[in-house]
C-alpha cells in the first residue's frame, strides 16, 4: 500500500486520561457521516473541515512526550480515513505504542468491509483495542468506562483475531510502565 503523509485532523489531546487507559495522545480525525444526535465533537463531522497536518509531525509530538503510553483514534470517524490512520497507528505501533480506536461502525461491518479496502484491513490489523458503535444519545452515561453510551462494545483485537470471534476486553489493572520509546 502507497505510504500516505498527511492525515485531516479535527484535533489533538497530549495528554488524555479518557480516551483509554493509562495517558494517551488523543488523535481526533475531521470527517464523520454517522451524525449520532448529542455527538461529542459535532464539529470534527463536515469532512471538509479540520486542518490537513503532516502524519510525521504528529508521530514527533507523540514522542516528544515521553509519558505516553499509547495514542487514541477519534474524530470524527478514523475508519472514514483509514489509509491515513493506518499509517500513522502502523508508525506508532512500531515504537511500542497501544493504539485505539473508536468508530461509529460496528466491528462486524468494519471486517466485511475490509475484504475490498485494503486500508480498513490495515487499520483493523494494528488497532489493539476498538471501541464500536454509534452514540446512542439515550445510552449515555459519564460512569461509563471508555465508551459514550451502553451499546457500544470494547473489542479486544488482538483476542478477536485469534478467536475468530469477538472478544471483549477486560479492565485489566492499569500499571503504568516506562514505554518501549523511551
Amino acid at each position: 500500500m502507497k505510504s500516505i503523509e498527511t492525515i485531516r485532523l479535527y484535533g489533538e489531546v497530549s495528554d488524555s486520561i479518557v480516551d483509554g487507559p493509562g495517558l494517551r495522545y488523543g488523535v481526533f480525525v475531521q470527517g464523520c457521516t454517522h451524525g449520532c444526535p448529542g455527538c461529542h465533537n459535532p464539529d470534527s463531522q463536515p469532512a471538509e473541515g479540520g486542518t490537513l497536518t503532516a502524519i510525521a509531525d504528529i508521530v514527533a509530538r507523540i514522542r516528544k512526550n515521553g509519558l505516553i503510553q499509547g495514542i487514541t483514534l477519534s474524530g470524527g470517524e478514523p475508519f472514514e480515513q483509514p489509509a491515513a490512520c493506518a499509517e500513522l497507528a502502523c508508525r506508532l505501533k512500531a515504537e511500542g505504542y497501544d493504539v485505539w480506536a473508536y468508530s461509529g461502525y460496528l466491528y462486524e461491518d468494519l471486517l466485511a468491509r475490509a475484504q475490498d479496502d485494503e486500508a480498513v484491513a490495515q487499520l483493523l490489523d494494528v488497532v489493539d483495542v476498538l471501541v464500536d458503535g454509534p452514540y446512542v444519545e439515550s445510552l449515555g452515561s459519564y460512569t461509563l468506562k471508555w465508551r459514550g453510551s451502553s451499546n457500544q462494545r470494547i473489542i479486544d483485537m488482538e483476542r478477536t483475531r485469534a478467536a475468530g470471534d469477538i472478544v471483549l476486553w477486560q479492565n485489566e489493572v492499569y500499571a503504568l510502565q516506562k514505554p518501549e520509546s523511551w
